[in-house]
């Protein structure tokens, strides 16, 4: 419950120390301690002063969690163990940051609602103030107001008795819950949340409760940027956090309007599509799954392009200038087909396995045995039945072709002693050499280093048709391919391209932000 205090003069909750806690013993044996230690206490009286009980000289706080002077909100959050933690703030703030507040504080709320008996609330003396419930083991508690006289002294001993009967030490889920609601409201006071900053993994499902519980009290566009700067100081741990787990981390960076996670996330998740599709439309709203799918589609019509352009890459004579064939020069259009022919491996996806034999039943005579009744079509629409269609070959997904293209994008070989030994990837030395020796008749070693040049030669083109796919937008890359030597952003070097294996050209726009920025 939130109890509202209100406009009297005791809006403030007293805070008392120490000195507060006076005996209650008689007059009489005050006195005889005074005539029987008279200079011990005039020394004490010198030493320490008077008692300020019930006086002044206290002065309460006013400062996070409970402001004394100036709140007008009483909060306290209580799990099932018994413990609690109490606040007492201020309603503009609340309103300020919580759309949930500003709600549940207004007078027409207030009106509206019944406030049920319940076993762990606490019962406000005298009349009741306006109050509203909150969901999540949120319980209203009483403006503290002591009174005087024997109601303080019966106050204290049963503080007492509560000490002594201390209750049980609450459990994970208990102290978590209670950590996020302590982190929300430090939040909506400029406050730094307690997240872990030394495990991300820790820190990642923090951060998640507490945009699950801002995201309830409508309070995201507080939460969400403290989130993005706590997790953006991980900075190289959290790029391969995200690329291990980029559906979880595409939700976060949702629910934070994060945009460096969002699209780091993003990139990862179109690029290894349709992976994970199932649990991304189960986790994830429409407006996050169009952006996906518009992306996927860009992605797909830029590959279809370039593979489209791949498969048109041939040879010329360098004497004519015409495009080399089996007439005017056989062992370059052998390797013109060595490179489709690996081209078109790399970029379809297996055949299915042949279907299984029909099995046909024995019968005596070794006739054909037909239905009795039946005619000739009821047993030819039979077989028919029985014959497996094979189905047509399906498109190969984004991440087995990225993996190819980041092949063909990868570092030119930069020595002729790696190209001896094939270090170019693909289609290497010892590829060529078992290729040639198909041809008996043409394989020698003059002939073997021309093929080789002319093979260098399309793996040159096939490099530069696919440089626009070699872009990234990722900040994994940044970090990753420098550090191993590789390469720069954008152009991550090496077979299988460094840091990821799939397509990271993905560019996330200023319009397609899903939350409407």
């Amino acid at each position: 419950m939130v109890s509202q205090h209100g406009g009297d003069g005791s809006t403030s909750l007293a805070l008392r120390g120490p000195s507060t806690v006076v005996g209650v013993g008689g007059s009489a044996e005050r006195n005889h301690n005074h005539r029987t230690a008279s200079s011990h206490v005039s020394s004490r009286s010198r030493r320490y002063g008077r008692s300020h009980a019930g006086g002044s000289a206290f002065v309460p706080q006013n400062e996070f969690p409970i402001f004394s002077h100036s709140g007008d909100v009483e909060i306290v959050v209580r799990v099932a163990s018994g413990h609690e933690n109490r606040y007492l703030l201020h309603r503009h703030t609340l309103t300020r940051c919580s759309g949930f507040f500003e709600a549940s504080t207004s007078v027409e709320w207030s009106r509206a609602q019944t406030i049920p008996e319940t076993a762990g609330a606490i019962e406000p003396p005298g009349a009741a103030a306006p109050a509203t419930a909150l969901p999540n083991s949120i319980f209203g508690g009483p403006s503290s107001r002591h009174g005087h006289g024997h109601s303080k002294s019966s106050s204290f001993f049963r503080s007492v008795a509560n000490l002594t009967l201390s209750p049980p030490a609450p459990s994970q889920p208990e102290s978590d819950l209670l950590r996020d609601y302590d982190n929300l409201f430090r939040i909506m006071y400029n406050y730094p949340p307690h997240l872990d900053a030394i495990n991300i993994a820790d820190a990642y499902v923090q951060c998640k409760s507490l945009l699950v519980l801002g995201d309830q009290y409508d309070a995201l566009a507080v939460v969400g940027p403290r989130v993005d700067h706590h997790l953006l100081q991980f900075q190289s741990r959290l790029w391969r956090q995200i690329a291990k787990y980029p559906i979880s981390y595409l939700r976060l960076g949702y629910l934070a309007r994060s945009r460096i996670i969002f699209q780091e996330a993003l990139i990862h998740v179109v690029g290894q599509w349709p992976a994970g599709e199932r649990s991304l439309r189960a986790a994830l709203p429409d407006a996050v799954l169009d952006l996906i799918e518009d992306k996927v589609d860009e992605l797909e019509e830029a590959v279809s392009r370039v593979e489209a352009r791949l498969f048109r890459l041939t040879l010329v004579n360098p004497r004519s200038g015409e495009r080399v064939t089996p007439q005017n020069n056989y062992l370059d259009w052998l390797a013109v087909s060595l490179f489709r022919q690996w081209l078109a491996e790399n970029t379809t996806p297996p055949p299915p396995p042949p279907p299984p034999p029909p099995t046909r039943s024995r019968h005596h005579g070794g006739g054909h045995h037909r239905p009795r009744g039946g005619s000739a079509s009821d047993s030819s629409s039979a077989s028919a039945s029985n014959t497996t269609t094979t189905p047509a070959p399906q498109p190969a997904a984004l991440a087995s072709l990225g993996r190819t293209f980041r092949i063909l994008g990868g570092d030119p070989t930069p020595t002729t002693t790696t190209t001896a030994k094939g270090g170019g990837g693909y289609l290497g030395h010892d590829e060529c050499k078992r290729f040639l020796k198909l041809t008996p008749d043409l394989y020698s070693r003059d002939n073997l280093r021309r093929f080789e040049k002319r093979v260098e030669e399309l793996k040159g083109m096939a490099r530069e048709v696919v440089r626009p796919l070699m872009g990234s937008g990722l900040e994994l890359e940044v970090v990753a391919p420098v550090a191993s030597g590789r390469g720069e952003k954008g152009h991550p070097g090496g077979e299988g391209g460094g840091a990821v294996g799939y397509l990271t050209c993905v560019r996330v726009g200023e319009r397609d932000w899903p939350w409407g920025e």
